[in-house]
């Protein structure tokens, strides 16, 4: 049986908190960016049937803001691929 350390243990003000060890998570943010930018894409091409009822209801924007979604979704997987490079150097 393997023997575990306690955690740390932090007191702030009147609350104590305890700290355990752990690992950070890979937090480079580019598949949770993918993710959301697929997602865009898929409102966007959901909405698209209903495009005469959007219009006549005045809700195009709709359409127009999964698209805007799904473009700066894009420059974001962009960025977080080059923040994720500069920080392996």
């Amino acid at each position: 049986m393997e023997e575990y350390d306690e955690p740390a243990a932090h007191r702030i003000g009147k609350k104590s908190y305890l700290i355990a060890d752990v690992a950070p998570l890979d937090v480079d943010g580019i598949r949770t960016v993918m993710v959301g930018t697929a997602l865009w894409a898929v409102a966007f091409v959901g909405l698209l049937p209903f495009y005469g009822r959007l219009a006549d209801s005045g809700r195009t924007w709709w359409l127009w803001t999964c698209m805007a979604g799904f473009g700066l979704g894009l420059i974001g997987v962009e960025v977080c691929r080059r923040r994720a490079h500069r920080q392996e150097r």
